[in-house]
């Protein structure tokens, strides 16, 4: 397993889990496998409604908390600063946890600032131990980056093969920010694991088209969460470290780049609609 040292010290681990659409009964099985198979990082968020069973698979893996990197999102609903600092206590409280290893802003919507300022003192507080972006863009990421007094260290956003988000990990690579893919493999879709690139690196090296796939994130030096609640299908998207694809290889896949740019949500859904979507994540099962 690669580990990534992340701008303030923190060593996390390149691979996750992602658990986006798994339902509670099998997210907590698909947690508890994830952590006795290889997998140290999980990833939740309010949205989910699943961060209970994350905390039920991490119990019932036995695993030691140090050992673990846990992540988890707060909505927009819940930017405002004060509301904002209870839904950070009531997430720790889901997930069964004494502080979170990295809690991230989900959209850019809503009065996030203040959320953002509720994330440093929780920081400060030892409930947080570190800060990240999903899906900011432009004026937004901007705008944290010139008022956090604590810089995020991670933005999580669309990347794959047919999106890889040149420009903008040339920004945050300036910034000592990782850039993580939230939607590695295009979640099966768009035809992608059907490009004869990585058909013939598959037969070539004896993997699934999604484990080359995975594996030119991992040499991209993007963070990768594939998200799975099928035991093998976990176990392949972590079986990435006993190959590496050819610097002539790595530049045909660039090749893609194009084909599918980020998936079109308008700024205006991001700012009026997504802040008025209630998440009520107590009542997760």
């Amino acid at each position: 397993m690669n580990i990534i040292t992340l701008n303030n010290g923190m060593k996390m681990p390149q691979v996750g889990l992602g658990t986006y659409l798994i339902k509670p009964e099998p997210c907590e099985r698909a947690v508890e496998y994830a952590l006795t198979h290889g997998y140290d990082l999980i990833d939740t968020a309010n949205v989910y409604m699943n961060e209970k069973a994350v905390a039920r698979g991490i119990k019932n893996s036995g695993r030691k908390r140090e050992e673990l990197f846990i992540t988890s999102k707060i909505w927009p609903n819940d930017f405002k600063y004060e509301k904002c600092k209870k839904a950070i206590d009531a997430t720790l409280a889901r997930l069964g946890l004494d502080y979170i290893d990295l809690l991230i802003l989900h959209q850019p919507a809503g009065k996030y600032m203040q959320a953002y300022k509720a994330f440093e003192e929780a920081v400060d507080e030892g409930k947080v131990k570190a800060i990240g972006l999903s899906n900011f863009y432009g004026k937004d990421l901007d705008k944290v980056l010139k008022n956090a007094r604590i810089k995020p260290v991670l933005l999580t956003v669309e990347c794959h093969p047919y999106c890889q988000q040149k420009e903008l990990k040339q920004l945050l690579d300036k910034e000592g920010i990782l850039l993580q893919s939230w939607f590695p493999l295009c979640q099966g879709k768009q035809g992608l694991q059907e490009e004869p690139i990585f058909v013939k690196l598959a037969k070539k090296y004896k993997k699934s088209p999604a484990q080359i796939i995975l594996r030119w994130h991992v040499q991209s030096g993007y963070g990768v969460i594939p998200g799975s609640k099928t035991p093998s299908h976990i176990d392949e998207n972590i079986a990435l470290f006993d190959f590496e694809l050819t610097e002539e290889e790595m530049k045909e896949i660039e090749r893609l780049d194009g084909y599918m740019r980020r998936m079109p949500v308008s700024n205006w859904f991001v700012k009026k609609i997504i802040p008025l979507l209630r998440v009520n994540p107590d009542k997760q099962p």
